[in-house]
C-alpha cells in the first residue's frame, strides 16, 4: 500500500491522469470560485447594509433566526440532498439511466412531502420556539413564519443536489449567483422599509429568492434523467435514499445544533450585542473560504463517489484535492489573518471591534478545516451514516462543550478558541477513518503544506497580536510567498497554461529571490 496516492514514474500515463484531474479540480473551482466571489461580495453588502442600519444586536438577532431556518430545514429535509447526491452521482458514473430517472422522480416527491410537512410543523411549534430559543414568546407569529423559509430551504437544496449530483455545475452556480442577487434585493428592500420589523422578511428572503431561482434554471434547462419510471421504481429508490438521509440529518443536526447552543450561550451570559460580535466574525469565517469547500462538495464528492471502491484511485483523488485546496487557499487565509481588524471595520463598523479576536482564531481553524474535508468526504462517498454522524457529532460536541467552560473565564474570544479545537478534535479522526477505510496516507508534499500554512497563519496572528499593523506586514508579506509559491507549484502540476504562463514564469522568479536558488519544485513530494 505504499504506493496508494503517490507518484509512479514507471510512465506518462498516470502523469497525465494526474494533470487532467487537477485541471478538473481547478476548473470546477474555477466555476464554483467564481460564483462564491460574486456571492461573497454580494453578501457582505447585504451585511453591511444590516450592520449599518440594525447594529450589533440586530445582526445577531439575523444569526440567530437563520441558525433556526437552519436547523428547521435540517430536520425537515431528512438528510434527502445529501443521500440524492450519492445515489445520483452512482447513476451517473455507471451510466443508469433508469435508476437517474428514478432516483429523480423520488427526490422530487420526497422533496414535496417533507417541505410541506417541516414548514407546518415548524408553525405549529411557533410559541415553544420563540420562548425558548429567543426568550419571548411573544415573538410567536415571527417565529411562525419563518416555517415558509424552513420549506423553502428544503426546496431550494434539493435543486441543488439535483444539479450536483448530475455534475451540472454551472447551472449550480447560475443559481447561487442570481438567487444571491434577487435576495440581497428583497432583504435589504424589507429592512430599508421596516427596520427592525424587516428582520423576519430578510432571513425568508434568501431561500425564496434560491428557490425561485433554482426552478427558472431547471425550467430552461431539464435535467438528465427524465425518462418516465415507474412507481416501483421511484419506491425502490427512495428507501436507501431515506435510510440515509437519516444519517446525514443526524449529522446536519448536530451541527445547527451546536451552533445554536452556542449561541445561545453567548446570548444568554455575554448579551445580544456579543452575540452581535460573534455573529459578524462566524459570517466571515464562513464566507470567504467558500469557494474551496464549495468546490469540494459540488464537483469533488460525486467524483468521490463514483471511484470509492477504487482505493488508489480515491487516494489519489484526496491527496490532489486536498493539495490544490491549500494552495488555492493559502494566501486567503494568511492575507485575511492580517488584515482581521480592518475586514471587520469595513464589512461592519467600528461597533463590532470585540470579533476581531474571535476571527482570529477561527481563521486558524478554518487551515484545519480546509485540511479536514476532503478526508471526511470519504465518509460520506462511503455511505457510512454511523460513522458520519459520529465523526460531526464529536466536532460539534468539543466546540459547544469548549464554549459552555470557558465563556464565562475568556469571554468572547472563547467561541473563536472553540472553532479551532472542534476542527483540531475533528482532524485526526477523519484521517484514521480514511486510513482505515482505504489506506490512505498523505503524500510528503501534502505534509509539508499543512505545517507551513499553519505556521504562517499562526505567524500573522501572534504578529496581529502585537500590534494591528505589524500582523498586516506579516499577511502582505507571508500571504505574497504563499502566492508565489502556489502558482508555482499549480504550475509543476501542469495546471496552468496558456494565460497564466507569465503568472508561472513570475512565480518562479519570486520563489527563488526569497527562497534561494532552490527551486519551488524540490520541495517534498
Amino acid at each position: 500500500m505504499a504506493a496508494l496516492g503517490g507518484d509512479n514514474p514507471q510512465g506518462a500515463a498516470p502523469a497525465a491522469s494526474e494533470n487532467h484531474s487537477v485541471r478538473q479540480i481547478l476548473r470546477s473551482s474555477s466555476i464554483i470560485g467564481g460564483a462564491s466571489v460574486a456571492n461573497i461580495v454580494i453578501g457582505l453588502a447585504r451585511t453591511k447594509v444590516a450592520a449599518l442600519l440594525l447594529g450589533p444586536a440586530g445582526v445577531g438577532l439575523i444569526g440567530l433566526l437563520q441558525n433556526m431556518v437552519q436547523t428547521g430545514s435540517a430536520v425537515a429535509g431528512f438528510g434527502i440532498a445529501s443521500s440524492s447526491v450519492r445515489q445520483l452521482a452512482e447513476d451517473v458514473g455507471t451510466q443508469n439511466e433508469p435508476g437517474l430517472a428514478a432516483t429523480r422522480r423520488a427526490l422530487f416527491f420526497a422533496t414535496a412531502i417533507l417541505a410541506l410537512l417541516g414548514g407546518a410543523v415548524f408553525w405549529l411549534l411557533r410559541t415553544p420556539l420563540a420562548a425558548h430559543v429567543l426568550g419571548d414568546a411573544n415573538q410567536a407569529p415571527a417565529v411562525g413564519w419563518l416555517g415558509v423559509a424552513v420549506a423553502l430551504t428544503v426546496v431550494s437544496n434539493s435543486q441543488l443536489a439535483l444539479l450536483n449530483g448530475v455534475r451540472r455545475i454551472g447551472d449550480m452556480a447560475r443559481i447561487n449567483v442570481f438567487g444571491a442577487v434577487l435576495g440581497t434585493g428583497l432583504g435589504i428592500g424589507a429592512l430599508a422599509l421596516w427596520r427592525g420589523h424587516g428582520i423576519v422578511p430578510y432571513v425568508v428572503a434568501a431561500p425564496l429568492a434560491g428557490t425561485i431561482a433554482g426552478l427558472w434554471i431547471l425550467r430552461r434547462n431539464p435535467s438528465p434523467g427524465t425518462m418516465d419510471p415507474s412507481l416501483a421504481a421511484v419506491r425502490r429508490q427512495i428507501g436507501p435514499m431515506m435510510r440515509l438521509g437519516i444519517s446525514f440529518m443526524l449529522g446536519a443536526i448536530s451541527v445547527t445544533a451546536a451552533l445554536l447552543a452556542v449561541r445561545a450561550i453567548v446570548a444568554q451570559r455575554l448579551g445580544t450585542i456579543a452575540l452581535g460580535h460573534f455573529s459578524a466574525a462566524w459570517m466571515i469565517s464562513m464566507t470567504y473560504i467558500g469557494f474551496v469547500l464549495q468546490a469540494m462538495g459540488t464537483d469533488y464528492y460525486p467524483r468521490l463517489t463514483a471511484a470509492i471502491r477504487d482505493h488508489d484511485l480515491v487516494n489519489r483523488m484526496v491527496n490532489e484535492q486536498g493539495e490544490i485546496a491549500l494552495l488555492l487557499a493559502a494566501p486567503i487565509l494568511i492575507g485575511m489573518e492580517g488584515a482581521a481588524p480592518w475586514a471587520i471595520r469595513l464589512l461592519y463598523s467600528d461597533a463590532f471591534g470585540p470579533a476581531i479576536e474571535v476571527l482570529r482564531w477561527q481563521i486558524l481553524g478554518d487551515v484545519l478545516k480546509i485540511v479536514g474535508w476532503p478526508l471526511g468526504f470519504v465518509i460520506l462517498a462511503s455511505g457510512n451514516g454511523r460513522l458520519f454522524v459520529m465523526t460531526e457529532a464529536l466536532g460539534v460536541g468539543v466546540y459547544a462543550a469548549f464554549v459552555w467552560l470557558a465563556v464565562d473565564w475568556l469571554g468572547l474570544p472563547a467561541t473563536g478558541m472553540g472553532f479551532m479545537l472542534m476542527y483540531g478534535a475533528y482532524l485526526p479522526v477523519v484521517y484514521l477513518l480514511a486510513r482505515r477505510r482505504t489506506g490512505f496516507r498523505w503524500r510528503p508534499r501534502n505534509t509539508f503544506a499543512i505545517v507551513m500554512v499553519f505556521a504562517a497563519v499562526a505567524l500573522t496572528a501572534l504578529a496581529g497580536w502585537m500590534h494591528d499593523a505589524l500582523g498586516l506586514g506579516a499577511g502582505i508579506i507571508l500571504g505574497t510567498v504563499s502566492g508565489a509559491y502556489s502558482l508555482s507549484r499549480l504550475s509543476g502540476l501542469g495546471a496552468l497554461q496558456g494565460r497564466l504562463s507569465f503568472m508561472d514564469k513570475a512565480a518562479n522568479l519570486t520563489v527563488n529571490k526569497l527562497l534561494g536558488k532552490r527551486s519551488a519544485s524540490s520541495y517534498p513530494d
